[in-house]
């Protein structure tokens, strides 16, 4: 193992393989990372990039490109942990291709995938996923955009808000009401009656907006999944990707570890490094201790996502919540340790602390899912 190298658990010769990819694409594209992480917009340079390393293959089934014969978490996870540690863009832009197409391979019908799937694992696509509305988040079944039916069409009319994408996708798979059930259906974005607004910008600018349905209209074939059972292939998703965010958590709290650790070794204050001042050993090596800790638990349950996605779905809500509320301690120690440099508007400690807030709100708040594993942790122990 090199020299600064993170303990990999144990990971197969394959994923370390995956890994050293998605590191080498990383270091290749470092210089327009911060330019690129305060876009709203996609980075031409970024995906170029992306498109070439080949990794998003790895977010479609093996049948229209992929790099395996279904979607592996562990191979996402191991890939977004790299990514995220230079460049929050362009590990959204990496997740989404995954987060934003994966109902289309569970659910699509065979015209549907033959046309979206191969171009999305390609990046000549870009896919998203439409769930949320401006007064409906984790709440889903309150969701007021509707689905009707004319003829042969499914007809669409609501807003969906907050849509990573939004904008710069391609096709986007959304969430509507339909009678008494819910139903997923694909919406192309050159639709006539789709159109993107772009209200707001959060704290850590991600290409985001909100997406207006007036009256779309697609063909029949474009349901993803039962009529009415929308909820199965959005439960499929999460089940895949959702342990990826935690993978994507360690790589920031990893990276802001290291501008830490830099900064203290070279900094002298009273006669000696910042490193062996005072508080400042226990508190880098408590970040050392929690983000080791929270690889451990991320592998895991991204191991057994990748062996079967819903058994393993309340791991990868664990490590979602264990692994960004680490990151969110981490790099908020680490910049406690940096002082003012920690501070620089544009450093990379100061764009880790602002992008590593969002992930414990984005995919399930700590809170909601704390209170969905203990409904869960009930049950079990009730039986």
């Amino acid at each position: 193992m090199a020299k600064g190298d993170a303990v990999l658990f144990e990971l197969p010769e394959s994923y370390l393989a995956l890994r050293a990819e998605a590191r080498a694409l990383a270091d290749s594209v470092r210089d327009r990372a911060a330019e690129a992480d305060e876009r709203d917009d996609i980075d031409p340079h970024m995906r170029a990039a992306l498109a070439r390393s080949g990794l998003t293959a790895l977010t479609v089934p093996g049948q229209y490109g992929g790099r395996g014969e279904r979607v592996d978490s562990l191979a996402v996870t191991v890939v977004r942990e790299q990514l995220a540690a230079t460049s929050a863009h362009l590990d959204s832009l990496f997740a989404m291709q995954g987060i934003g197409s994966h109902a289309i391979g569970v659910g699509g019908s065979p015209a549907v995938r033959e046309r979206w799937l191969g171009p999305i694992g390609r990046l000549e696509a870009i896919a998203a996923l439409g769930l949320t509305e401006p007064d409906v988040g984790s709440d889903l079944r309150a969701i007021t955009t509707t689905l009707t039916r004319d003829g042969g069409d499914l007809v669409l009319d609501g807003r969906k808000s907050f849509i990573t994408n939004a904008g710069d996708a391609d096709v986007y798979t959304m969430l509507a009401r339909d009678g008494d059930g819910y139903s997923l259906v694909l919406v192309p974005a050159d639709t006539p009656g789709v159109t993107v607004l772009k209200p707001y910008q959060i704290i850590a600018p991600h290409v985001l907006g909100d997406v207006v349905l007036d009256g779309v209209r697609v063909p029949a074939d474009h349901l993803v999944g039962v009529a009415g059972k929308g909820f199965r292939p959005v439960l499929d998703t999460l089940a895949t990707f959702r342990v990826s965010v935690a993978g994507a958590a360690v790589g920031m709290a990893e990276a802001a570890l290291r501008e830490a650790v830099r900064h203290a070794t070279g900094r002298e204050q009273f006669g000696t490094t910042l490193a062996r001042l005072g508080p400042v050993p226990a508190m880098l090596a408590t970040c050392w201790t929690e983000i080791e800790m929270a690889r451990a638990l991320v592998y895991r349950a991204a191991a057994a996502a990748a062996r079967d996605p819903g058994e393993g779905l309340h791991l990868s809500t664990m490590a979602k919540i264990g692994a960004t509320e680490t990151a969110g301690r981490v790099v908020d120690r680490c910049v406690q340790v940096m002082g003012r440099f920690g501070l620089v508007r544009g450093s990379a400690i100061e764009r880790l602390y602002r992008e590593a807030r969002p992930m414990r709100i984005y995919e399930g708040s700590t809170e909601v899912l704390l209170d969905a594993l203990a409904k869960q942790l009930v049950r079990r122990f009730s039986d």
